[in-house]
């Protein structure tokens, strides 16, 4: 392949009604997200905090369990707390505004990587991104990460912009350190690892290192510490103004240090008061699934990049590369989760756009040959990954199962039809149908069937519809300390009556001095209940399962009930 053939390859670009057909239909996998219920454990307990923020109109304090609550910052909550302010107190109102934010990711990495490489590597990107499977699963299972990532990478692209000399400098300035003030206070300060290490090591290896010297980078910083103020403020008065308060079991418990410490190296160092187990390996096996179908290529995307850097190390300021912030920013990033002592696979979704512009480049930077062994290889995994899913839907037997499998199908046979070239347009038209068909199997069939076993919003659309239940309000009794887990949290915010939290005996006791209360709590729970001299009666008995970690017995319906346990609504009196 000549140079100048190789070239106008790397011009080219994907015709724009096939890429904006594709970008439809990445954005519609993502918005099967919106349909299932909340899935606990954590995005239940981040929509009932945001429920309570929305209903008593108090957005600075942070509450849970019905105490004070210290672990993450206050954006997410406020963003989906004015988002049940229009569109009230639903499942579409705490998933929209991330799935707005996620597709705001998608648009900053189109535009980042334009400002550097072809169009069609922008184009590829984003199709990358729009359809790496955990991004599209943490649409459904909403946290903080699709907040997290267009604040990254928009933090990014602006300074980048500042860092050539855009017109409207000072402009891109301001809205950079906005954008890197509210990724603070979605996470706290580890986000400007993602944000700056990119830059710093793009300046170095181009010998560009006294652009760290340069003042207007000390402002860019400044700036988003003042940006980040709200959050200090809403801290201070619910923590750091009452020492008496009791968290993490003690008092004088400052939350600002917690933010800017505790909450981050904290958990790096595993000395704070919320810990982990790390696995120095953890994400680079996690990656090989939370990024599919485009983990083989990121990977040798990544592996392609640092040989580049090694072989061309004498010729940096000679021959720089178009950038190195998506090599810098995700490496260091993987590198420090790696090293911390707590890990979740959900946390690298936040330089997934890094990620995507690495694979992007590489595979637009294939040739020809080599591009149709990797379209071949890529389809074979769509293929894999299909046949999986029918696998699946087979061994869990779905409501509507043959419809599943019928529209499975039509999905994956009319995208292996419209593209069946092993070039770039084909390799990625099928990526994006294989994904179709996963995440609309997955969010339109299958959680539905795992969340009947979410007892808590099973129970709560319970309570709802029944006339004997449907007026009264929810005792929630799980006793112990801290925020708990189990199922509470699904039930408090699906409940359309009150609820409140006994945490001990005596609290219920007092809950019942007017007479009989409903109850929600585990039937083990109740079962103690009646044995300590409480008259319990059941009203509904609802099963159980931890549906976000799902097991083989789990899935199969004849292991399925083995698996269970039970929680039950109960009208509860003192004897």
């Amino acid at each position: 392949m000549t140079a100048k053939r190789k070239d106008r390859q790397m011009n080219d670009s994907l015709p724009d009604r096939w890429f904006y057909g594709l970008v439809a239909v990445g954005v519609l996998l993502n918005m099967t997200g919106l349909f299932p219920p909340i899935m606990e454990l954590d995005g239940a307990l981040y929509a009932c905090i945001a429920k309570q923020m929305a209903q008593t109109g108090d957005f600075v304090n942070l509450y849970a369990v019905g105490t004070d609550w210290l672990d993450k910052p206050h954006f997410p909550f406020w963003v989906a707390a004015l988002s049940f302010r229009v569109f009230g107190i639903n499942t579409f109102a705490y998933k929209f505004p991330a799935l707005l934010f996620f597709l705001g990711s998608v648009a900053y990495t189109y535009h980042f990587a334009r400002l550097v490489y072809p169009k069609i590597v922008a184009q590829v990107a984003s199709l990358v991104l729009l359809t790496a499977f955990h991004g599209v699963l943490s649409n459904s299972d909403v946290r903080a990460e699709p907040y997290l990532m267009p604040l990254i990478i928009g933090a990014v692209y602006h300074f980048w912009r500042v860092f050539k000399g855009t017109p409207a400098s000072n402009f891109h300035v301001l809205v950079g350190s906005l954008l890197t003030g509210c990724a603070l206070m979605t996470k706290g300060v580890f986000v400007l690892i993602p944000i700056g290490a990119g830059l710093v090591l793009h300046w170095i290896l181009i010998g560009h290192w006294r652009e760290l010297l340069k003042p207007r980078w000390y402002v860019a910083v400044a700036l988003s510490f003042v940006f980040t103020l709200p959050e200090v403020y809403c801290l201070y008065q619910q923590f750091d103004l009452h020492p008496e308060k009791v968290i993490f079991g003690q008092t004088g418990v400052s939350g600002i240090r917690f933010f800017f410490w505790d909450s981050q190296f904290g958990r790096f160092f595993n000395t704070g008061p919320i810990k982990g187990e790390g696995d120095k390996f953890f994400f680079v096996h996690t990656l090989l699934w939370a990024f599919i179908p485009w983990s083989l290529p990121l990977y040798a995307g990544v592996g392609k990049a640092l040989a580049g850097l090694f072989q061309q190390r004498k010729q940096f300021f000679n021959q720089p590369g178009p950038e190195y912030v998506s090599l810098g920013s995700g490496l260091a990033t993987f590198a420090l989760f790696s090293l911390s002592g707590f890990q979740l696979p959900h946390y690298l979704n936040i330089v997934f756009p890094f990620f995507a512009i690495l694979t992007a480049q590489f595979l637009v930077g294939l040739k020809p040959i080599a591009l149709q062994r990797w379209a071949i290889a890529q389809t074979i995994i769509g293929l894999l990954l299909i046949a999986v899913m029918a696998w699946l839907l087979n061994l869990v037997q779905p409501e509507h199962r043959q419809l599943a499998l019928a529209f499975m199908l039509v999905s994956a046979i009319s995208a292996f039809l419209l593209f069946r070239q092993n070039n770039l347009m084909g390799l990625t038209g099928r990526m994006v149908g294989v994904m179709f068909v996963l995440a609309s199997a997955l969010n339109l069939f299958l959680y539905p069937t795992f969340l009947r076993y979410q007892a808590g919003s099973a129970a709560a659309d319970y309570a709802n519809t029944q006339p004997t239940t449907a007026s009264h309000s929810t005792i929630l009794y799980e006793p112990g300390t801290g925020v708990g887990g189990g199922s509470f949290w699904s039930y408090e915010f699906y409940a359309k009556a009150p609820t409140q939290y006994a945490r001990t005996d005596s609290t219920l006791s007092a809950q019942l001095q007017t007479g009989s209360q409903q109850v929600f709590t585990s039937a083990e729970l109740a079962d103690s209940l009646s044995n300590r001299g409480f008259t319990v009666r059941t009203l509904a008995v609802f099963p159980y399962y931890h549906v976000s970690q799902l097991t083989y017995d789990f899935l199969n319906p004849t292991t399925r009930s083995q698996t269970l346990s039970a929680y039950v609504l109960v009208s509860i009196a003192n004897e």
